[in-house]
């Protein structure tokens, strides 16, 4: 076997000139190309508007109506750009799992968590009865959540944000797939919550050897979550490479903003 098809074979998500446009036709995403291979973590980084989060919708067939995506995004072998949604359902929970930035969006408000936990369970894993219920106890366990029954019977309005995030990484999990794609997690959180988010996904990532794709703003998360980076600015990759590298020697003026920022920050709260 060649270097070339030992590569391609360890590949989960390989993405070449991705693009999103708007309905109007305003490209909002231009030319994105990077790839992840198994075990590997990688982010998106940059401000709000910046391309990021579209880019990690466009490679799980996500995409918001009226969006629409051009290029190339193989995930799992299988090409999601143009794939019709039946194609793709396989995908979502084994091959790769979605969590979000806001898990009140996410969940759907007028079922039981524990329903919801269920769903991909069944769908994917074929699991039914006894063998279901303590399958989704086990996982609500994994993340973390004090009393699985309890949470199980509850509505998303009944427990707080902290936990919804949990239930919603719980519901991703689930069905044990080779790739996450955490779109900001943490950012409808408070502080202290989004710290044990964070450690929380971690602790998996690296217990179960998933691939990982974060997507956030902040420089301090992702040089904690990831290795490698991809620098995002109006829909354009302006600079990618390991995140030591890019924390020590920028060279786009945009990142080169990004880590003074940081460092601004940084010295503000050693100060405060």
């Amino acid at each position: 076997m060649s270097d070339s098809t030992e590569r391609d074979a360890e590949t989960l998500l390989d993405v070449r000139g991705l693009g999103v446009t708007s309905a109007s036709g305003a490209p909002l995403v231009r030319d994105v190309t990077f790839s992840v291979a198994a075990g590997e973590r990688l982010s998106l980084i940059g401000e709000s508007g910046s391309g990021k989060s579209l880019t990690s919708f466009a490679v799980t067939g996500l995409l918001p109506a009226g969006l629409v995506a051009s290029g190339s995004a193989v995930l799992g072998g299988v090409e999601v750009v143009g794939a019709k949604e039946r194609d793709l359902v396989a995908l979502r929970g084994r091959v790769a799992s979605v969590v979000f930035q806001e898990p009140l969006t996410a969940l759907d408000p007028l079922m039981r968590l524990g329903k919801q936990v269920a769903e991909p369970l069944r769908r994917h894993l074929g699991l039914r009865g006894d063998a279901l219920h303590r399958a989704v106890l086990d996982a609500l366990a994994e993340v973390r959540l004090p009393e699985p029954e309890r949470i199980a019977r509850a509505y998303p309005h009944e427990i707080s944000g902290g936990q919804r995030q949990r239930v919603a990484i719980a519901a991703a999990l689930a069905c044990r797939p080779q790739l996450l794609i955490a779109d900001e997690p943490t950012t409808a959180l408070d502080v202290t919550v989004q710290a044990e988010i964070l450690s929380l996904i971690d602790a998996i990532v690296a217990e179960r050897g998933m691939a990982l794709v974060f997507v956030s703003h902040d420089l301090a998360v992702v040089s904690r979550m990831t290795e490698r980076a991809l620098v995002l600015r109006a829909g354009r990759v302006v600079e990618e490479g390991s995140i030591q590298r890019l924390l020590t020697a920028p060279s786009d003026p945009y990142t080169i903003e990004l880590v003074a920022s940081a460092r601004e920050l940084d010295r503000a709260l050693e100060v405060s």
